[in-house]
């Protein structure tokens, strides 16, 4: 129930600002509204959704400033993974990051949104299971959805194009070469990078739409 209620928030079936209710949804996909409160208490832990007692719970909407911070957060994260991997990778894990940037290129050419974020994070995440540190996983696991909300909306704009699957070739081959300090450096660029292209979408008022409810 929670994965399912997660998925339907990031590819935006369940829009920001919309108001929802436990029974509500229990009716609607039949299950009785004890899982359903669970996983909405769950989604508000996360960030994706909000509550006030007595008022209504709600889909958070899509607020530059915690997008930001959030962003901050993934891009220490994902250095400190790299930093901690790259020296005990081995082949089969950067064999894997090649199969999963190849994955998400076939993505990219067919426009396969969920295919192309499937490879994404199937990608980052062999340098994060090598580093071997559960906290940094859980962590990961728990933000990556929020940045997911942006990315599935505005694909083309974020990572459609040859850039990311050229910087997923360029990482692949440092952290083949055993050099811990230059792909940690090279993946904070991306994020930056990232960064720099959801301000100017929230700059032109792209993420403005919510609920009328």
């Amino acid at each position: 129930m929670f994965h399912r209620l997660r998925d339907s928030i990031v590819r935006g079936e369940l829009v920001p600002g919309e108001k929802v209710k436990d029974g509500e949804l229990a009716e609607r996909l039949g299950l009785s509204r004890t899982p359903v409160r669970e996983a909405l208490a769950r989604l508000a832990d996360i960030g994706l959704v909000e509550t006030k007692p007595g008022v209504h719970t709600r889909i958070t909407t899509l607020n530059r400033r915690d997008v930001e911070k959030t962003l901050a957060v993934l891009r220490s994260l994902d250095q400190l993974a790299i930093e901690t991997a790259v020296p005990v990778m081995t082949e089969q894990d950067v064999r894997l990051m090649r199969e999963a940037n190849r994955d998400f290129e076939q993505a990219v050419a067919a426009n396969d949104i969920t295919a192309a974020l499937a490879a994404d994070d199937r990608f980052h995440a062999v340098p994060i299971t090598a580093a071997d540190n559960p906290v940094l996983s859980r962590i990961v696991e728990q933000l990556h959805p929020q940045i997911h909300r942006i990315l599935y909306r505005k694909f083309s704009t974020l990572l459609g194009g040859r850039n990311t699957i050229e910087h997923h070739d360029q990482l692949i081959d440092i952290c083949a070469d055993g050099d811990a300090q230059a792909a940690a450096e090279l993946s904070g660029q991306h994020w930056s990078a990232l960064g720099g292209h959801i301000n100017q979408l929230f700059d032109t008022n792209q993420f403005t739409e919510s609920a009328n409810v």
